[in-house]
């Protein structure tokens, strides 16, 4: 209930920051007010932020960024209202979330069926080649213990495991990982998007399985064992801008697309660790990387 709060107070300070006009349309756009560059409550999703908005930057637009705003449906709906102009997405799962019934797994038809999908007003700009996709996570000792090298080794087991993951993935997975693997976990317990609070719930034993991303610094860290998902329940998740068709003029389009060009899976976790591990501001890390590629 607290965090919901929070949510929705952040929501109402982006409104009130555009009141007296949309402070989404200006600069990049084809308006007079500075463009507002949002991001998902967790490190990655504000490093690409600083990426985009570093890039819109670039050429001579006023940008706002507003980070850490919240889930994927407040992020959406921000767009739709006009709170936001562009924000991170993952392509996969941004598929998913506008088509539940979506069968696409590989890069290529997610995006082809994403660019189909996306709600008229909002639009997918170019994906990049780098990827992080979800992926459930054991200790290594519990994947000795239980034998667990794969999401199909996991089915038979789950009645005896509780699940560490953020509160969308209910609604999004749970029927699908029981369809596929005829997994039904003991529990699921709630935990944050893929963040420190799930990574000590692991580590601590409160959970003994958890959701985290393809890129997180911690599995490495801390001897995670990543589960296969050979019925390829998780799709393709290359990261891919999603825009407000209005807000971004060609030159603005053109520079957050060059930002996905440049970036790859590795490039993206080398600036992750950068950030959970050796603790770099989200900032200067972003700034490295746009110099790097010429912004």
């Amino acid at each position: 209930m607290k965090r919901a709060w929070v949510v929705l107070a952040v929501l109402a300070s982006v409104v009130v920051a555009g009141c007296g006009g949309d402070p989404t349309k200006g600069g990049g756009g084809g308006g007079s007010g500075p463009l507002a560059i949002g991001s998902a409550d967790f490190a990655e999703s504000e490093l690409l932020m600083e990426l985009y908005a570093g890039a819109v930057r670039s050429t001579g637009a006023q940008v706002q960024t507003r980070p850490r705003i919240g889930s994927r449906e407040v992020l959406v709906r921000a767009l739709q209202d006009g709170s936001l102009a562009v924000v991170p997405e993952y392509a996969g799962n941004l598929l998913n979330y506008f088509d539940k019934d979506a069968t696409a797994a590989k890069s290529d038809e997610v995006y082809a069926q994403l660019q189909q999908k996306v709600p008229s007003g909002l639009q997918v700009l170019e994906k990049s080649a780098a990827e992080d996709k979800d992926v459930l996570v054991v200790s290594k000792e519990t994947a000795e213990r239980q034998g667990l090298r794969s999401m199909a080794d996991l089915g038979p087991k789950c009645g005896d495991l509780v699940l560490g993951a953020a509160g969308e993935w209910r609604g999004r997975w749970e029927a699908r990982i029981k369809q596929l693997y005829g997994c039904v976990f003991k529990e699921i317990r709630t935990t944050d998007p893929a963040g420190p609070v799930t990574v000590e719930a692991l580590r601590s034993g409160q959970v003994q399985v958890a959701n985290l991303f393809t890129t997180a610094s911690a599995i490495g860290v801390n001897g995670f064992v990543e589960l296969a998902d050979p019925k390829q329940m998780y799709p393709a998740q290359n990261v891919v801008p999603l825009v407000r068709q209005s807000a971004l003029d060609d030159r603005g389009r053109q520079a957050v697309n060059r930002v996905s060009a440049a970036l790859t899976t590795e490039k993206l976790s080398a600036m992750v660790r950068r950030i959970e591990v050796d603790k770099a501001t989200v900032a200067d890390v972003a700034s490295g990387f746009l110099k790097e590629n010429g912004f």
